[in-house]
């Protein structure tokens, strides 16, 4: 039991936290409780006594630890994908410890999660607020378990103190496109880039729902006459390396394919015939645009580190680099200077083809371009129009110095706000408007149902087939909308579809 002890002019309380273990009451500080009576600290310690036989004591000073201190113990002990790692770390350093980095774990409030909360959502977009409050109410839930606290400060009292209704958690819809629109994206992505590649993938892309790092990470050897099998992914972490890791959520599948689709991507691998890219050593359907960098993967300063202390732009900085007659010799000397002091390495001048694509290059420079007929805005650059050559129909790029001046047209937009991974919403709003049961559509996409019904339903034969059907249907309707619009194009694949039809 628990007692009171004179201690000179008070009390204090003392109770039994296990058989030789005695502990005495102190308030949420830490500080001993003075009591004016021995009866008071004796039921106040009878009282804790009771918690700790019962199991809901908690010790007062577990939690003074500060956030700091505990996410940087927590972190290191997940082992979740590198990915996920990555976002736990950009989420923590960037948005978490700024506010709460100093602040003892017992010690936040719901107070304080809400007013960082209101503070964030003025700068940045309430979705990815929203990311980093989960990130947030998993660290603290934990915290809890760990008996560090009492309760989780992040977790939401549904609707209090917001005001009500959907709107307020309300984002933009997704865009989608047709049939004929991920047709016309492909052509002129392919325009953009002088290959195939970018035709095949967007095509791919639109009829199987693939997720962009499975496209990237398709490798030869996946790719079937009857079906595409997703075993593996590139994944793009902010280091500039391509993690090969299985597809999200471990969403293995094989993706059943129409014999015109397999014919494409398998006519494509035959004329380009790729090799092992160096990086991994397999061989992939599609590479890279751009050519390589180098010192993207090397650790240390980057161009834009040197261009930022010299005071000058990148471009100043790469003709230093590749074209030193070009640039003042002050210039020059202040921008070896900035190289010197950050010990920044050159990698060389590019060269071969990079192996795979990035995805902000491939959204920005070929994928947005062509299906909104813009370029974004890109410093120092403002958006503007993709200019084009009005013949051969659908127009050529034009690049280089004044090149809206020697541009004939512009294109029109296919699809407003349309972006990679609106081809994979595309993918399903097809198939939800050609009938397709929801099993063969999780199936897909490489989504889980875990429902009863889903549980007792089965995918037949005649399911898939219809499923192709439609989608050879609305196939063969973009051709001939495109077709209509001119016999020929400039993009060989689909030149030599259109030549078929002829």
């Amino acid at each position: 039991m628990g007692y009171g002890e004179k201690r000179g002019s008070y009390y204090r309380g003392r109770y039994w936290l296990a058989p030789g273990v005695l502990r005495t009451v102190v308030d949420d500080n830490g500080q001993t409780v003075r009591f004016t009576t021995k009866r008071e600290a004796a039921k106040a310690a009878n009282d804790l006594e009771a918690k700790v036989r019962e199991g809901s004591w908690r010790d007062p000073n577990a939690g003074k630890i500060t956030f700091a201190q505990y996410v940087n113990e927590w972190y290191a002990a997940q082992e979740l994908a590198a990915s996920t790692m990555q976002n736990y770390k950009r989420h923590i350093e960037e948005h978490l410890l700024p506010e709460f980095g100093e602040v003892n774990v017992s010690d936040i409030e719901r107070r304080h999660v809400g007013a960082w909360e209101k503070k964030e959502r003025e700068l940045y977009a309430a979705s990815s607020v929203k990311t980093w409050h989960g990130t947030l109410h998993l660290i603290m839930g934990d915290a809890v378990e760990e008996g560090l606290r009492d309760s989780n400060p992040a977790s939401k009292r549904r609707g209090r103190g917001k005001r009500a209704g959907r709107s307020r958690n309300r984002a933009p819809e997704k865009a989608v496109t047709d049939a004929l629109g991920i047709l016309l994206i492909g052509e002129r992505m392919s325009l953009l880039s002088g290959r195939d590649d970018e035709f095949v993938a967007t095509v791919l892309k639109g009829y199987t729902g693939k997720r962009f790092g499975e496209i990237v990470g398709l490798e030869t050897k996946f790719v079937r006459p009857g079906s595409i099998r997703v075993e593996w992914q590139l994944y793009e972490l902010d280091s500039g390396e391509l993690h090969r890791c299985p597809p999200k959520d471990d969403s293995y599948r094989d993706i059943d394919t129409p014999e015109w689709l397999a014919s494409l991507v398998l006519n494509h691998i035959g004329r380009t015939r790729p090799g092992p890219c160096s990086c991994h050593g397999f061989t992939y359907v599609f590479q890279g645009l751009r050519e390589s960098n180098g010192t993207a993967r090397q650790a240390g300063p980057k161009l834009a580190d040197v261009a930022r202390r010299a005071g000058v732009s990148t471009g100043t900085v790469s003709n230093v680099l590749n074209r030193p007659a070009t640039v003042a010799e002050s210039t020059r000397i202040k921008v070896e200077l900035a190289m010197a002091e950050l010990g920044y390495v050159y990698g060389g001048p590019p060269g071969e083809t990079a192996a795979h694509w990035r995805r902000n290059g491939f959204a920005t420079w070929l994928f947005q371009p062509a299906a909104t007929g813009w370029y974004p805005k890109k410093a120092p650059q403002e958006a503007r129009p993709t200019p084009v050559m009005a013949e051969p129909w659908p127009g050529v790029p034009v690049r280089g110095r004044n090149a809206s001046g020697r541009a004939d047209a512009c294109w029109l937009p296919i699809a407003k706000g349309l972006t990679p991974h609106g081809l994979r919403h595309t993918h399903k709003t097809v198939m939800e408007e050609l009938g397709t049961p929801p099993k063969l559509m999780d199936e897909r996409m490489g989504h889980e149902d875990g429902s009863v019904q889903a549980r007792y339903t089965h995918i037949t034969p005649g399911m898939r087939r219809r499923l192709m059907d439609g989608l050879t249907e609305q196939w063969e309707a973009a051709l001939s909308a495109r077709a209509a619009l001119s016999a020929s194009s400039p993009v060989a694949a689909l030149d030599e579809l259109l030549r078929s039809r002829r």
